[in-house]
């Protein structure tokens, strides 16, 4: 496992490979090329990163240096099984050829300003520097995560975990990661649940239906028999276009339903598959627990296994048909994306960059 660190000024990324490296068994590989772009009248690359300070901590040498990042990769690849980190990730070139790699992670840092200002004047103070005011921090900052040349923003945004760094101590910082597991493999590559999942989601953005947006997946020895979403029939004017009255009356759910000229997403993908295509043993993954309607259907063509991932208004009496028609249940929720805040869990005033 590869993990890549980046983030704004004094977000805590090198604070996190330092955790890594004492704790978790992660080794530090850097790159010779430091980023070539500096930020006009602001520090230079080596005060914000600490590489230095981080090699000496954990002991490695220069054989962990690269001259390039197709010699870093051909380094890890031989290697993959290993834990490594790295923070040396300056241009979209670099992460694309880092992101090809089935064993690579991006995790972006970031904090708010005020406490990433605040992080900057203690590390000036502790090296006899004089501290630039807030505003110029601001400027500073501005330009390293914005510049169209030189902006961090361009690749955090390309992130597979993004973190949000309030703590204000070690203590803090390292109890959260602790609990957040970034090691874990499963962040490399989604289990089955995951995927079909996903999938599931994803048919779900097709929906026109205006009042909830649904997706469904059915598969067999993990592979996709059908998909469908929820939306009006065939050569029926879209439901978001006014070709579901009921729906565009905006009446509360389960009432209306016999008015409802809307096709649910169960019922797409079980008219896609057909009973002949499904036989035992398939599953059917949908974003929302069945209705009652769509329940019977999927008891009746001979599914195996439901999985859902949210709550309906109707999940008792469905759970009730599913299991007196010998059709497994089950709630799967996926593992949270998007900006994963660490949570404050210590006192200390540790420096947490």
């Amino acid at each position: 496992m590869l993990i890549g660190l980046c983030g704004g000024i004094c977000a805590g990324k090198h604070a996190i490979a330092e955790y890594l490296i004492q704790e978790q068994g992660f080794q530090l590989l850097e790159l010779v090329n430091k980023n070539p772009l500096q930020i006009s009248d602001g520090p230079d690359d080596d005060f914000l990163l600490q590489a230095s300070d981080i090699r000496r901590k954990s002991g490695h040498g220069s054989d962990l240096v690269f001259e390039t990042v197709d010699a870093l990769l051909e380094f890890v690849t031989k290697r993959w099984r290993e834990r490594w980190v790295t923070t040396d990730i300056w241009d979209g070139a670099t992460l694309d050829r880092l992101l090809q790699r089935p064993f690579f992670l991006l995790v972006s840092v970031d904090a708010p300003v005020s406490l990433r200002w605040q992080r900057f004047r203690d590390r000036c103070l502790r090296r006899q520097l004089d501290p630039p005011d807030l505003e110029k921090f601001v400027l500073w900052n501005d330009r390293h995560l914005y510049d169209k040349d030189i902006g961090r923003a361009y690749l955090t945004d390309r992130a597979q975990v993004r973190l949000f760094n309030s703590s204000s101590s070690l203590g803090e910082l390292h109890a959260a990661l602790k609990a957040l597991d970034l090691a874990n493999p499963q962040r490399l590559r989604p289990t089955w649940d995951q995927y079909f999942m996903q999938l599931a989601s994803l048919a779900a953005q097709r929906s026109n239906c205006m009042k909830r947006r649904v997706g469904c997946v059915i598969v067999r020895d993990h592979r996709v028999i059908s998909t469908g979403y929820n939306g009006t029939p065939r050569n029926i004017r879209n439901c978001n276009e006014g070709g579901c009255p009921r729906c565009n009356r905006g009446e509360g759910g389960g009432s209306g339903l016999s008015m409802c000229l809307c096709i649910h997403a169960e019922e797409n993908a079980l008219l896609e598959a057909g009973r002949e295509r499904i036989r035992e043993g398939a599953i059917l993954y949908c974003n929302t627990c069945p209705c009652l309607t769509c329940t019977v259907k999927i008891a009746q063509v001979g599914i195996s296994e439901v999985v859902y991932s949210q709550s309906y208004t109707m999940d008792k009496e469905s759970a009730a048909i599913l299991e007196a028609a010998g059709v497994r249940l089950r709630q799967f929720s996926p593992p949270q994306n998007g900006l994963i805040y660490l949570q404050s869990l210590g006192d200390s005033n540790e420096d947490t960059t």
